[in-house]
């Protein structure tokens, strides 16, 4: 163990030395986002240990987990400038999955509250705490991203702690709530299917479609199809008004949302998710036999 992290720990040096101005600064942003990983696992392991009341643990964990989505988002955006789309979907494409599986109840997207309000499964009360929850852990979580940003350990962090933030925003705003709409739809249906299938790698597959969505929209909207990642990362920013994020990111994903939940009652898609787990042969579903 001791060989292999030495043999790591020389790697890593020769090649930040043969290529330090652009592999440096990746590690930078890889390490930043390792380390608000760890401390959101502490933190959620901490509440975890020390809440018993089931719904104020949930409201912590809700806040932990806005607070680690933004915290890695926003050094995402840092990646994405510097490195491109392709470097920042396949970051993303690995967050999202660490995220499925260690974020417990707790989703840090405020439309999931409400299709369980539709469903039945929740109160207008407990989606609001929940969102107002979501919405604090996001937006504090700056001032944590400001401090190390200042301290400008490489260059794409030069100047960036205090810089104006611009818009992701490029096409008029009802187009722009269109795609968050549209995007958020899709991908809310390929998780609730997902979750009805059962597939082997389910978390992988929702990923990976999820993020092939983000990249799609990306340069259109940004990809954000959550609210509070949206509010968190881009109000205020100069290239929009408060109403005009409010209709793109917050009524554009929201109306995506459920959408979904009613098109995913659509007896053609429900016979379409039944027919599917009954076909037979080699396949990816977790209960066929290969």
């Amino acid at each position: 163990m001791k060989f292999t992290i030495d043999v790591l720990g020389i790697f890593l040096k020769v090649v930040i030395k043969i290529n330090k101005v652009t592999f440096a600064p990746l590690v930078v942003s890889t390490l930043f986002i390792l380390l608000t990983s760890l401390l959101a696992h502490c933190a959620r392991r901490l509440v975890q240990k020390s809440i018993n009341e089931p719904f104020v643990r949930l409201l912590f964990e809700e806040a932990i987990a806005a607070a680690e989505l933004c915290g890695c988002c926003f050094e995402l955006i840092v990646v994405a400038d510097n490195f491109g789309v392709g470097t920042y979907a396949i970051f993303l494409f690995a967050l999202t999955i660490w995220w499925s599986l260690n974020w417990g109840d707790a989703t840090a997207c405020p439309y999931t509250h409400i299709e369980d309000v539709i469903e039945g499964k929740g109160d207008i009360r407990k989606a609001f705490l929940k969102t107002w929850a979501e919405l604090l852990g996001g937006l504090l979580v700056f001032k944590y991203v400001q401090t190390y940003w200042a301290l400008e350990i490489s260059e794409t962090h030069k100047d960036k702690a205090f810089e104006e933030c611009r818009a992701d925003l490029q096409v008029p705003v009802i187009y722009g709530a269109v795609v968050e709409g549209v995007a958020t739809c899709l991908c809310r249906l390929a998780s609730k299917s997902l979750g009805d299938l059962n597939p082997r790698f389910a978390t992988a597959i929702d990923s990976f479609i999820g993020t092939s969505l983000v990249v799609a929209a990306f340069d259109y909207s940004g990809g954000y199809f959550n609210p509070v990642l949206a509010t968190s990362l881009k109000a205020g920013c100069e290239g929009h008004t408060l109403l005009e994020h409010a209709v793109v990111y917050w009524i554009g994903a929201c109306a995506g949302s459920i959408l979904s939940v009613y098109m995913y009652k659509i007896p053609a898609i429900q016979r379409y998710v039944r027919g599917t787990t009954a076909v037979n042969g080699d396949s990816i579903w977790a209960d066929k036999e290969d």
